[in-house]
């Protein structure tokens, strides 16, 4: 079984090498360990509409459990403060969210 997420970062000006950096690791990472499908990572970059800043999305699909077992695991919990670090909260919105999605078929 599988557990599929649309994460929204909501990156600081100016931050967008850096945070394109880690998240060109990320999906990779929680492969290698176990912990996602093998399908690949779905990234997209914007801007808020709002107020023209940047704002990334990645959609993929966790393995039942890998999302707990992410919150262990020192390399990924490396990606994910230093992703973190990147992103600001806006519009009274949080920096990053995570909703977990499941796809309709029509």
């Amino acid at each position: 079984m599988s557990n599929t997420v649309l994460c929204q970062y909501r990156v600081k000006r100016g931050s967008e090498a850096a945070f394109e950096a880690l998240l060109k690791r990320h999906w990779p990472t929680l492969y290698r360990l176990g912990m996602v499908t093998d399908s690949p990572s779905r990234q997209y970059r914007g801007r808020e509409q709002d107020n023209g800043e940047p704002v990334y999305f990645e959609l993929f699909d966790w393995f039942d459990g890998g999302l707990e077992r992410a919150h262990g695991d020192a390399q990924v919990m490396a990606i994910w403060e230093a992703m973190e670090a990147l992103c600001e909260a806006r519009g009274g919105k949080p920096a990053m969210e995570f909703p977990h999605v499941e796809a309709i078929h029509g």
